[in-house]
């Protein structure tokens, strides 16, 4: 093997060569997290056939220039392809591969470029769509956690600490709870001009658009504990490419080094050989044209085919208390609580299902119905669906947060959207429904004024009211046991 670095367009560039004769298709990864972190990563290419190339973007760790994140991966890609062609050891095939940010750097290369800067396939790992895909829910409520958290260790610097946010939040534990969110760089003691500028994004769904006239074939990699989880599913089904495959295990961003709860033996996947295979089929033109892939069975130890949904089936949980409750932003829901605090005024509405009778499979698009009022001109509904094992444990299942602006006191029914599941539940098994006003600090609170919850200064509690009756969590269930797929066939076939 053979190791050189270099300098393309100034930005610096590792690459990795295999023993032997060339020339040779090639790997590229583009990364704002430290190419040097990719070592291992692009041996095991190296070793596997492939010229690895890993480069540090624009502004960050060892290429010059500065650090706008979104703004220069089309262009800085474009000429990194180019020169990869033109070196005597690239036999002119390349695959873009990334994880989050970098899976957007891959990706703007297979949907924004001519023929000659494109690559031939593309390995997106939870992909970082864009800026206004990461800020917000489709329901437009920001992420606040998990943005606060990537600008603190990433944001408007040249390396990375990754601790920033939990080394600040413990030493001002109501650090996001301050006003207005756009001053969290002042509290942080950074300069951050890129974070009030993330705010000013509203374009979702450039990439998922331009995805439906791709070129090349797909990998889309993903958890059910990601937050772009549904980011991820929609590129798979909008890929307009030969052909396209999704995998989606029971992982949180960190893939199979997070695995969630309901992971088992069978979900512990070696995903750099299964992308290596891939990258080979995909370059020969062997992969079979279509959608395929498989989906994890959290809590089932098995995987089903991609695409694989039940039949839908309505609940209607009982009410144990909160119809009426007040969501006060001062004192909010918490999404890293799953405690039901039982003394004092109710902050949410709690509804509960009767036990499991059997073993339940439930396999697709989760959402609740209610009919709800809100004494505020804007509010959201936060819907948390979590499960209450026979034991007597609570595990969150799925979250959902919308946004309603309308007068006063109307009264109206709507549909909160939960994601996808793909979990067996046991018998015994009950669901619990919170219907809250607030799930802070994951998403920023709504301060029920009509104001920017990111630019506001002042919060107002909100008086709720929900229709117990009106209640209606919706579920897809699969009506007898799956039969189980092999998930390297999918992905290869």
């Amino acid at each position: 093997m053979t190791a050189f670095s270099t300098a393309v367009d100034g930005l610096a560039t590792d690459i990795r060569l295999p023993a032997g004769e060339g020339p040779f298709p090639a790997v590229l990864i583009r990364t704002p997290y430290d190419r040097t972190r990719h070592r291992a990563e692009a041996c095991g290419w190296a070793s596997r056939g492939f010229a690895a190339v890993v480069q540090d973007v624009r502004g960050r760790f060892a290429s010059p220039g500065e650090w706008h994140p979104y703004t220069n991966e089309t262009a800085d890609g474009a000429v990194t392809v180019r020169w990869i062609r033109h070196q005597s050891w690239c036999d002119g095939r390349l695959v873009a591969a990334g994880a989050s940010y970098a899976a957007h750097c891959a990706l703007v290369l297979a949907l924004d470029m001519p023929e000659d800067a494109r690559p031939d396939a593309v390995i997106a790992a939870v992909p970082a769509l864009g800026p206004a895909e990461t800020a917000r829910e489709a329901s437009g409520v920001e992420r606040l956690l998990s943005r606060a958290g990537w600008w603190a260790a990433h944001g408007d610097r040249r390396d990375s600490d990754e601790s920033a946010l939990d080394k600040a939040l413990a030493t001002d534990p109501g650090l996001l709870a301050h006003l207005p969110l756009t001053a969290l760089p002042e509290r942080l003691g950074r300069h951050l001009p890129s974070w009030a500028d993330l705010w000013s994004h509203h374009d979702r769904g450039h990439l998922a658009a331009r995805a439906a006239h791709a070129g090349p074939p797909l990998l889309a990699v993903g958890g059910h504990h990601d937050h772009f989880t549904d980011e991820t599913v929609a590129l798979w089904h909008a890929w307009g490419g030969p052909s396209a495959r999704l995998l989606l295990g029971p992982w949180t961003h960190g893939l199979v080094t997070a695995p969630g709860p309901d992971a088992g033996p069978a979900h512990r996947l070696h995903l750099g050989e299964l992308y290596v295979r891939w990258a080979r089929r995909a370059l020969s033109g062997e992969l079979t044209p279509g959608r395929h892939g498989a989906l994890a069975l959290g809590g089932a130890d098995l995987w089903l085919p991609a695409g694989t949904d039940g039949e839908p089936r309505t609940q209607r949980p009982r009410l144990l208390h909160g119809s009426v409750f007040t969501a006060d932003p001062d004192r909010p829901v918490r999404s890293d609580e799953l405690t039901v605090p039982t003394d004092g005024p109710p902050d949410r509405c709690l509804l509960v299902t009767t036990p499991l009778p059997r073993p339940l499979d439930v396999v697709g698009p989760a959402s609740v119905r209610l009919r709800a009022t809100a004494h505020t001109p804007s509010a959201d509904w936060a819907v948390r669906l979590v499960a209450l094992t026979p034991e007597g444990t609570a595990e969150r299942l799925a979250v959902g947060v919308v946004r309603h602006a309308e007068p006063a006191g109307h009264d109206s029914a709507f549909t909160v959207g939960l994601g996808r599941l793909a979990r067996r539940l046991r018998a015994g098994t009950r669901f619990r429904l919170e219907i809250a006003g607030h799930h802070f600090p994951a998403h920023a609170r709504n301060p029920h004024t009509g104001d920017d919850p990111v630019t506001a200064h002042h919060l107002l509690a909100s008086r709720r009211e929900v229709d117990p009756a009106g209640v209606a969590l919706r579920l897809h269930v699969l009506p007898s046991r799956p039969t189980p797929t092999d998930p390297a066939e999918e992905i290869l076939r």
